[in-house]
């Protein structure tokens, strides 16, 4: 019989985790999050910003991080754009979890990219 009283194996299975890593598992949705980092960002600049992102996936990860209550869409009136910007749990998650892995990524990426490539 396996002892489940340990709260760390609870916590593997738990909604929240799988939540949170749902973020990371869709391919445009970190770096979005990255982008608006750097502060609100009207469409076409989060592609600028963003480079090789269509306009579909682009779509796609607005929508879901907006599910997820990570960003935020306003409409300015003067002039008339809609701007997308992180909310305060979108920060969090930017300031912690991806700052972390951007961190890794810098120290250990290279190995990531032998024999990958990135489209």
């Amino acid at each position: 019989m396996v002892d489940r009283s340990d709260e760390g194996d609870a916590r593997v299975a738990d909604c929240r985790v799988r939540a949170a890593t749902d973020v990371l598992g869709h391919r445009w949705d970190g770096v979005v999050l990255a982008a608006l980092g750097a502060g609100p960002h009207r469409r076409v600049e989060l592609r600028a910003v963003i480079g090789q992102i269509r306009d579909k996936p682009l779509t796609e990860s607005l929508a879901r991080l907006m599910a997820s209550n990570l960003i935020a869409r306003r409409r300015d009136r003067t002039p008339p754009v809609v701007v997308y910007e992180l909310t305060a749990l979108g920060q969090t998650f930017h300031d912690g979890p991806l700052r972390a892995l951007a961190s890794w990524a810098e120290e250990h990426g290279e190995g990531l990219l032998d024999g990958a490539t990135c489209e």
